[in-house]
């Protein structure tokens, strides 16, 4: 089969992760079918080298733009594609061969989105809701996703498959306890510390993390170790974020709470392997990959009880309300003083990362592109 694969969201985080990890499975598992991965080189060069029965459809980003996608459809049809597989959100208006649509999470229209139009939100439901409905299948990361779909769309529940996420395999490597101080030496990050890591949104729920642990701080402050607890946020610069600023200043934690903005996956497991305890309160996810990431550095991890979450981490982590301050305190005072409970999330994690595979996932969707072409 000739199949098109759209990388254009190769970069980003999350999506970008799946799209990458399918790549290089498919890479190693399928040595029949013939891949055309719609991207630009930079994309490209993300997973590159590859085999020669992958080759690059140059083609520019483009979002709605009726020429663009008008032209991709030529492309696709001059080089016999038989499936294309968008994994990322809404598809190409005009695509002509069956194709695979992969949601991770609808987050934007289950909140509303600041700065957007009413009928740009109109339009962005009835483009999503199309690509759904003409869809060959829908994969989705998780249950919590796939009843998203079935509640806001009206999507069948036997029109979609969960094929779960995994752990990136830069987070799978091991890294020299040398290495990991050199590390935490060079950005003057001193034990202990909380940490938090993904991007900083709305849903990530961020100001109430940070009222949480001034609350902590109150309640440690005698601590003979934990007094000098602080707070590491790994994401976007502060400066984009005003009301994580005030949130700092009102809970008057200027001088515990840091933003190291991105970091590379070398950096970033130096912490995840040294953070006295992982947090993720977020207030949504359609998977959420940091925790799993965390539990594979031997990192104890809270995160909220909430969609997917509940699926990823299982009884491999402290479950807390979201929404409640105190009880996200009290969550991570709870790891942090309750040793036995500390080595059995550290245990639980390591099962817990093993019952992902990206292997067998990319297994599963690979079944999936012969079902939809015999379709």
């Amino acid at each position: 089969m000739n199949i098109a694969l759209d990388i254009r969201r190769i970069q980003d985080y999350g999506a970008g992760t799946y799209t990458r990890n399918l790549v290089m499975q498919l890479a190693r598992l399928d040595t029949s079918n013939h891949y055309w991965l719609i991207g630009t080189p930079a994309d490209w060069s993300e997973v590159a080298p590859l085999p020669e029965r992958f080759a690059l459809l140059d083609y520019e980003h483009s979002d709605g733009r009726f020429r663009y996608e008008w032209r991709l459809g030529w492309r696709l049809r001059k080089h016999h594609i038989q499936l294309c597989h968008i994994p990322y959100l809404a598809a190409p208006w005009l695509l002509p061969c069956p194709y695979l649509l992969t949601v991770h999470d609808i987050v934007d229209f289950l909140t509303p989105v600041r700065d957007r139009h009413p009928l740009q939100s109109a339009w962005q439901f009835y483009r999503m809701r199309r690509s759904l409905q003409r869809a060959q299948r829908v994969v989705c990361v998780s249950r919590a996703t796939q009843r998203d779909l079935q509640r806001t769309f009206g999507i069948p529940a036997n029109k979609t498959d969960v094929i779960y996420n995994a752990l990136d395999e830069r987070f799978t490597q091991s890294i020299e306890p040398e290495e990991i101080k050199r590390t935490l030496a060079r950005y003057q990050a001193e034990l202990p510390f909380l940490l938090y890591a993904g991007n900083i949104k709305p849903h990530k729920n961020l100001p109430r993390l940070i009222e949480a642990f001034a609350v902590l701080k109150d309640e440690l402050r005698q601590h003979p170790y934990y007094r000098n607890l602080r707070l590491f946020i790994i994401g976007d610069e502060l400066s984009k974020h005003p009301q994580l600023r005030r949130a700092v200043i009102k809970s008057r934690t200027q001088a515990d709470v840091r933003f190291l903005g991105f970091v590379p996956p070398p950096t970033l497991k130096a912490f995840y392997s040294r953070a006295a305890a992982f947090v993720f309160p977020s207030l949504y996810e359609g998977f959420g990959l940091p925790p799993l990431e965390a539990m594979a550095h031997g990192t104890p991890v809270v995160a909220s009880n909430v969609s997917a979450l509940t699926e990823v981490t299982s009884n491999a982590a402290v479950l807390v309300n979201p929404e409640n301050v105190f009880d996200i305190s009290r969550g991570i005072r709870q790891v942090l003083l309750d040793d036995a409970l500390r080595q059995r999330l550290i245990n639980l994690g390591y099962q817990q990362v093993q019952r992902f595979s990206w292997e067998e996932s990319v297994r599963r969707v690979l079944h999936l592109y012969m079902q939809a072409v015999a379709g």
